[in-house]
């Protein structure tokens, strides 16, 4: 199996979103960038660019996406609108960014991570 190259951003999170998905749990967008010591400014932006990045390559790969243990502090626990967008530009999702069908998909993706931990 090829070897991802993940930027450094992305590197750091992997580590941090693997814990957090092996305890079932989730982790605000803001605790990551914090746990993950990415700093201001923009740290909840290159936190998503990174988080993004990793979705992608875990699609690729056929794994569940460690990128939905990340949830926003502002919706219900649930990802920012961006994760569902990505989801569904890589052909996974085909819904709104918010409400029940797209707490259903995060459900799901988050199960799909608690039965390969």
């Amino acid at each position: 199996m090829t070897e991802i190259a993940f930027s450094e951003t992305a590197r750091c999170l992997l580590p941090i979103l693997d814990r957090v998905a092996a305890r079932g749990d989730t982790i605000t967008y803001a605790e990551l960038a914090r746990d993950a010591g990415i700093h201001p400014p923009h740290s909840i932006h290159r936190t998503a660019e990174a988080l993004e990045e990793i979705l992608r390559a875990d699609h690729a790969a056929a794994r569940p996406l460690r990128a939905a243990v990340a949830v926003s502090a502002k919706r219900g626990g649930i990802p920012a609108p961006g994760f569902f967008h990505l989801c569904g530009e890589i052909g996974l999702y085909f819904g709104p960014d918010s409400g029940p069908q797209a707490a259903a998909f995060h459900a799901l993706e988050l199960k799909r991570l608690r039965q390969t931990g």
